[in-house]
């Protein structure tokens, strides 16, 4: 598959999507248009059983998904159905791809041998390990390191089952991997924009989840929109002093991964992280918010990596800072808020 350019007109056989939440069933849906089969890859009966009547009830009721997306459970299954798979995605969220592919590595290990590309859509930064999904798929797979690419930028998976026009980045090494999961990934609502800037984009998917739980908050105590804009704007100034440190592109950051995704994420009302930071307003705490859901709030946990990364390479953070205090360490986001406000004014340069 990568030593050849496909061509923009081109069918293909099958794609598997590895986690059926709202975001891997999207994608999902996206390359039923160009794929004859999309394996989504479940661990869930109850999900199982809704891909199957074809609707993802449990995280996107009331949207049908189209006839050639099938549910697996086992692998048995997915090895039972006909056509060579060509593309793998992965929805696994940052916390949870070390686990799932160390469990299945040689699995994995011989898709690569052939030459299949997988794209990751995880947008976070593992607490334990502060890597980010391509450190942690590369650690894993060193050798076929071209083979992966990142995906990030403003789309929330409702939209994109709606056809709604969607552009998004696609990090990676390879310009020839680039072009060919381009064209496999192109429809006429959703075009993804090649980059070289893998921890750029990376760090723009994590750390803007990050700041949604802080338009959350600040949205939820009532503030408006020159607060979120003064958020926005400092956040994504704080976000160019993490790049720095990851030897990120400036400009990555005011792209779709970066400010695009975080305009869309501290404004639109489907933002996961948004609607926890909403929750935290009302004076619930962090962990009974996580609990009583099953969704993943992926800016919870990255919350606490971007805190000890800010700690380890002395980055300048007041608001990563200020999130990890609410989350972490119980403290009301009132008193956070007239903290921020009560420290020393800058000349405003990054």
């Amino acid at each position: 598959m990568i030593d050849k350019k496909i061509k923009s007109n081109e069918k293909f056989k099958v794609a598997l999507v590895i986690g059926a939440g709202a975001f891997g069933t999207a994608m999902a849906q996206v390359l039923s248009q160009n794929f004859d089969k999309v394996i989504l890859k479940v661990r869930s009966p109850d999900i199982y059983e809704a891909i199957k009547n074809g609707e993802n009830s449990i995280y996107l009721p009331g949207l049908k998904i189209a006839k050639n997306i099938d549910a697996a459970l086992s692998w048995d299954e997915v090895d039972a159905i006909e056509g060579e798979i060509q593309l793998i995605v992965s929805a696994l969220p940052t916390a949870g791809i070390s686990e799932y592919f160390k469990e299945n590595y040689d699995r994995f290990l011989s898709y690569f041998i052939n030459r299949i590309p997988l794209v990751s859509l995880s947008k976070g930064i593992d607490p334990e390990t502060l890597e980010l999904s391509d450190d942690l798929f590369f650690d894993m797979y060193p050798h076929f390191k071209d083979q992966f690419c990142f995906l990030s930028g403003p789309s929330f998976a409702h939209e994109i089952m709606q056809e709604q026009i969607t552009l998004v980045t696609l990090a990676g090494r390879s310009r020839k991997v680039l072009e060919n999961v381009s064209v496999m990934m192109n429809t006429t609502s959703f075009k993804v924009l090649a980059s070289y800037d893998v921890k750029g984009v990376l760090l723009g998917g994590a750390l803007k989840n990050i700041l949604a739980i802080a338009g959350g908050v600040i949205e939820g105590l009532g503030y408006n929109h020159n607060t979120r804009a003064a958020m926005i704007t400092r956040g994504i100034a704080e976000m160019l002093r993490f790049g720095a440190v990851y030897n990120a592109r400036p400009e990555t950051f005011y792209g779709l991964s970066g400010m695009g995704d975080l305009i869309l994420t501290t404004t639109g009302d489907l933002s996961r992280n948004k609607s926890f930071g909403l929750e935290l307003a009302k004076g619930r705490k962090a962990e009974e918010i996580i609990r009583s859901q099953r969704s993943v709030v992926e800016g919870y946990k990255t919350a606490k990596a971007a805190h000890f990364i800010s700690e380890q390479f002395e980055i300048r953070a007041s608001i990563f800072n200020g999130v990890y205090e609410v989350l972490y360490k119980d403290q009301p986001p009132k008193e956070v808020i007239t903290k921020l406000m009560q420290s020393p004014s800058r000349f405003e340069i990054h």
